[in-house]
């Protein structure tokens, strides 16, 4: 691993994401945003005639979400620009720009939901019949029906768009602040040789196989957020107040059930899930113990928590996990496998290594009429492998639903999408335990890539859901929020999790929190990662068991996109999240692991 990590000019073309597909250049991007600007005026002429008849409403959907198209690939390419490099200025300002247009254009069109109340459902559904334009849209009008109480005038929701841009700031602030200005002290070695921190290599110090580095590393990067830690608070109580302010204005009886009942989701999902995961922590409890003996220390620390358990840690090279990737999803079909690769390597899906400025993270971005795309941070190990699965989870998921959607529903929520992308995971994940049988020191690797995982998904984020859902409710009680009582919140619930196993620092441990500074600002976010990881499993072991149809279900639900409930996609593929029975069933995946380990590191 290189100790330092390059600026973004002088990291090679072919290993970043191919944004010039979006637009060729900064001013092609200008031009389009600034006929964009000229062109959202003209809904005005649909403003209070889309009950004229079923034709006029016909031609508003025509008309916006031929902008909206257009609009996408602005936004798209704007923070792409922005994500790979923070601290670029002018990038910064077209992400800025491109927000404001985004709220520009929310107000222009948010007469039209309560025009279609209005209307009525009767008129519509009748409507659907008289006009063929209007017929792929009984599913979005039955979403309507559903959400009409919190479908305000539309003076309401003109002034709720136009503020939705302001609105995002402390999420703003939060994030250039971490990505971009805070600077960490390097971590070390016993030797003295000193390695760069940054948010594309955090991740790769934190599995080095020598202590100090992981302790330098996990220290230093908590104490430099410490530092900030009252602007950092500041912030995400911004966030929060204005969840909360979302939810009231909406008439939503909380921030919790503003975020599940508007994407269509039962409340009991969520507190079935934290009953669960708080029901299944001595499995957590057991792995840390086990941990601990594999590694020969008296006492475990957080930052040992992905120190590795084999000293024949794998070198992956970016090849390599693409080769391996492929292989894994073979059970899919030959286009899910072709695509992939050649979205991986000839396409420039994929935004490969660290550099400076790089957006902490990783994630899968795209909007109908443009490829799939991956940020990443690359680090030549099978963690770094996982992730990228995981990211082409996602984009494969939005590649087969704008194949097949049509654009109002194209978008589908997290609820589904962290399904798509742990499903990789776990195909993947069966592919190598298979493939090398006899070499233990491999398995234990891959088992520990697997706990990695898990400990983000089924370990991090429940627990960052329980944060979640305490702040808010503190907010909504009218209490106050600091640097402090976060956390303080945040130790305890992590000390709940680590049970006696593990010591906990609690300032540095604590203020996991600002560690986050994309999620914490999403309103319930997080859960969904655990639901994703508890349904893309139960989906994989169908396919795995060659359950018959299960290849097409799950193909079926990857190009489903937003046409149906989250919750009916999920059941029409092969789950049922309404139960604790997938939560459950993966926590029994997850002791499996737990064993398995405990018996490859016990036999040395």
């Amino acid at each position: 691993m290189s100790s330092t990590v390059p600026a973004r000019q002088d990291v090679p073309r072919e290993h970043t994401w191919d944004t010039e597909s979006v637009f060729a250049n900064d001013a092609a991007w200008s031009a389009e945003f600034d006929a964009l600007m000229k062109e959202l005026p003209s809904l005005a002429r649909f403003r209070g005639h889309l009950g004229d008849s079923a034709t006029m409403l016909a031609d508003f959907f025509a008309a916006s979400e031929a902008l909206e198209f257009r609009l996408g690939k602005v936004m798209l390419y704007a923070s792409m620009r922005h994500t790979v490099d923070t601290a670029d200025q002018t990038a910064s300002a077209l992400n800025d720009r491109s927000r404001g247009l985004m709220a520009r254009a929310a107000a222009a069109m948010s007469f039209a939901e309560p025009e279609m109340l209005s209307i009525g459902f009767e008129k519509l559904r009748t409507w659907l019949k008289q006009e063929p334009r209007l017929a792929i849209y009984a599913h979005y009008f039955d979403r309507l029906e559903q959400r009409a109480a919190h479908v305000r005038s539309g003076e309401v929701e003109e002034l709720l768009s136009q503020v939705s841009d302001a609105l995002r700031t402390a999420s703003s602030t939060h994030g250039v602040l971490a990505d971009a200005d805070l600077k960490f002290a390097p971590a070390h070695n016993d030797a003295g040789e000193t390695f760069e921190i940054t948010q594309g290599t955090i991740g790769a110090l934190r599995t080095d196989p020598n202590r100090t580095v992981r302790r330098t590393a996990f220290e230093n990067y908590a104490d430099t957020h410490l530092a900030f830690k009252n602007t950092m608070a500041s912030a995400l109580a911004s966030g929060v107040k204005q969840d909360v302010f979302r939810a009231r204005a909406r008439r939503y009886a909380s921030s919790l059930e503003s975020a599940t009942s508007s994407n269509y989701i039962p409340i009991d999902v969520f507190h079935n899930l934290i009953k669960t995961f708080r029901a299944n922590l001595p499995t957590w409890h057991r792995y840390w113990d086990i941990r601990r003996r594999a590694l020969g220390y008296d006492t475990l620390y957080v930052y040992d928590e992905k120190a590795p358990l084999t000293n024949a840690k794998p070198k992956i090279s970016f090849d390599q996990s693409v080769d391996w990737i492929c292989a894994g999803m073979q059970p899919l079909g030959d286009e899910y496998v072709t695509v992939a690769r050649r979205g991986m390597t000839a396409q420039r899906w994929v935004d490969k290594y660290p550099n400076q400025g790089k957006r902490a993270g990783a994630f899968s971005t795209g909007v109908p009429g443009t490829q799939p795309f991956i940020l990443m941070s690359y680090n030549d190990d099978l963690f770094s492998m996982s992730t990228l699965a995981h990211e082409l989870g996602h984009s494969m998921h939005k590649y087969f639903t704008q194949k097949t959607q049509p654009m109002v529903y194209s978008r589908y929520g997290i609820f589904l999408a962290e399904t798509a992308s742990n499903f990789n995971q776990a195909m993947v994940r069966a592919h190598l335990l298979g493939k090398r049988e006899n070499d233990a020191n491999f398995e234990i690797a891959v088992i520990e890539e697997a706990m990695s995982n898990f400990h983000r998904y089924f370990f991090i984020m429940p627990t960052l859901a329980r944060f979640e859902l305490e702040i808010h409710e503190r907010v909504e009680r009218g209490q106050a929020l600091t640097a402090q009582n976060m956390t303080d919140l945040l130790a305890d619930l992590f000390s709940e999790g680590y049970g006696s196993q593990v010591v906990v620092e609690r300032e540095r441990v604590g203020i996991t929190w600002a560690e986050f500074p994309t999620h914490m600002y999403l309103n319930f976010y997080v859960y969904q990662y655990a639901t994703g990881i508890s349904a893309a499993h139960a989906l994989a072991h169908n396919i795995l068991d060659g359950k018959p149809g299960a290849v097409e279900k799950y193909l079926g639900f990857l190009s489903a996109g937003g046409s149906d409930y989250p919750i009916d996609v999920l059941k029409r593929a092969g789950v049922d999240l309404t139960t604790p029975a997938p939560v459950e069933t993966t926590f029994g995946i997850l002791a499996r692991y737990v064993e398995r380990l405990e018996e490859l590191t016990a036999r040395r």
